[in-house]
């Protein structure tokens, strides 16, 4: 493949993850554009974009997913890739096919790894015979209740019941019973279909309180494929991670070198190149089983980024370019210890319930070894149609108790007020004993919520402290804090001179 150097790239996402990648563009050199919604007209990916362009109204179906439309338009503007970040298009295998028809470069696998590796039945056979390990269960879909019935007889209870097209937990329940398998079943297709447009399911064993341990792979259009080492992805709640760290408390240099090379034969049997991430559950006995494979940029990305040194953002780019893989790649060191919080929108002790609005007053952490990736800004409006994460908060430190310390004392610096976040849970989490001894599993977030150990106490509820955030919000709020500008007049300093210049609606600066 001849090298394509990139002049423009358009970015099909918001948030965080446009910004971030915005950031890799600039850093080599590579004119930005973005897209967005009615709802985003005045988010950070737009305020910092070379050029932005409306896609449609707030609901993505009509906005974010509008594949034909989105590739259209890199063609007209001219651009020559787009990046999908994660979400929305990122592993639909029909986008990234309309790129490659259109001649617009997508930055991420080729459409038929996508396809292969998003059904995960699909995925599952390709595993099987490039001898992968995989959970034992079935290699096709269940057409019925009473197939599902006789699958599980023979694979042993507790299963679990899973759609073949999905992801973040949608269409996938447990199932301790042959009682509770046809409800169960009938809900998990019902599910997948609203979803994924897609109602197949089928049946795998429970693994009894696996460890969720991800491999970061990269591969390019020459044939090489490496592994980047783990992240241990077990702190989740409905299937959903909310906090990652790499490497993994309980992965030695033997065992991390096996599932890697098990990480780069699954990518190998589909042909793999850019960025992915190869998933595996991994048993007390250190035991380890193929459950997914991510064809895109995940979440998590930065931890594996500071234990490495490697950008993944600009390896992704270069890749797409056609540049090989240096031989810097072939014996990739470990160093350190990071942890990665998503900052959510919602209240945590009321159910996680969405918490969109205007952010009054934002002081994110700063300080050695503190990263913050995010999508927001003091002012911004957090709007109530999409994923409510707002920004990612990664801390780095020579071993892992100094990167929890570090968390926890870049959780008390910041400040967010207007919305509510997830950052309270944050520091139960980091208190927590289980947590501090690298003891985890996929349900343990779940547990320790039910038990009801990490809800605030009456104290923080009703105590002095409100009132002190109260009154201090309000001196802010009153403080006359002024700057000149460029002609000489004062200004308040709390107004965005954004805001005051306006955006154009097409071409910017």
């Amino acid at each position: 493949m001849s090298i394509q150097a990139f002049k423009k790239v358009l970015i099909a996402n918001r948030g965080e993850i446009a910004v971030r990648v915005l950031r890799g563009l600039r850093d080599l050199g590579i004119r930005t554009a973005v897209v967005y919604s009615e709802a985003d007209r005045s988010s950070l990916p737009v305020l910092l974009a070379d050029e932005i362009y409306p896609i449609g109204p707030a609901p993505s179906a009509e906005s974010y997913l509008r594949a034909e439309a989105i590739v259209d338009l890199a063609v007209e503007i001219g651009a020559d890739a787009i990046h999908p970040g994660y979400g929305f298009l990122s592993e639909n295998a029909d986008f990234a096919r309309m790129c490659e028809e259109k001649g617009v470069v997508f930055i991420g696998p080729g459409s038929s790894a996508i396809a292969a590796m998003g059904s995960k039945i699909e995925s599952r056979r390709l595993m099987i015979d490039a001898g992968v390990p995989v959970v034992p269960g079935g290699r096709d879909p269940l057409p019925d209740a009473n197939a599902a019935l006789a699958a599980a007889k023979g694979i042993g209870y507790p299963v679990m019941i899973k759609a073949s097209a999905g992801g973040g937990g949608k269409g996938m329940r447990r199932i301790d019973s042959a009682d509770a398998l046809p409800q169960a079943f009938r809900e998990a297709q019902s599910e997948a279909a609203s979803a994924f447009g897609d109602d197949a399911v089928y049946l795998e064993k429970f693994i009894e309180e696996p460890r969720h341990v991800e491999i970061q792979i990269l591969g390019d259009h020459h044939g090489k494929v490496v592994s980047l080492g783990e992240r241990e992805c077990s702190l989740q709640r409905r299937n959903q991670k909310v906090l990652e760290e790499a490497p993994s408390p309980v992965v030695d240099e033997p065992l991390r070198r096996a599932m890697g090379e098990a990480a780069v034969k699954a990518a190998e049997a589909v042909g793999y190149r850019n960025a992915g991430t190869v998933e595996f559950l991994l048993d007390a006995h250190q035991r380890f089983y193929f459950l997914e494979m991510n064809t895109r940029l995940q979440v998590e990305h930065p931890v594996t980024e500071e234990v490495t040194g490697i950008d993944l953002v600009q390896a992704q780019i270069r890749v797409a370019e056609g540049h090989p893989l240096g031989p810097e790649l072939d014996d990739i060191q470990i160093r350190g210890h990071a942890i990665e919080v998503r900052l959510y929108a919602e209240d945590p002790f009321r159910n996680f319930a969405p918490s969109p609005g205007r952010i009054d007053i934002l002081r994110w952490p700063e300080g050695p070894g503190v990263r913050n990736d995010s999508g927001v800004y003091e002012g911004a409006e957090v709007p109530i149609y999409y994923d409510p994460m707002i920004a990612k908060l990664v801390v780095f430190g020579s071993d892992r108790d100094q990167a929890i310390r570090r968390l926890k004392r870049a959780l008390t610096e910041m400040r967010v007020e207007g919305i509510s976040t997830s950052t309270p849970l944050f520091l139960r989490i980091l208190d927590d004993e289980d947590f501090k001894a690298g003891r985890l599993d996929i349900l343990m977030l779940e547990r320790k919520l039910a038990s009801g150990e990490w809800m605030p106490d009456d104290q923080e509820d009703q105590g002095l402290l409100p009132f002190v955030a109260a009154a201090i919000a309000h001196a802010e709020r009153q403080q006359k804090i002024t700057t000149v500008t460029s002609t000489g007049k004062p200004t308040n300093g709390h107004r965005s001179r954004w805001r005051e210049a306006g955006r154009r609606e097409s071409v910017g600066g």
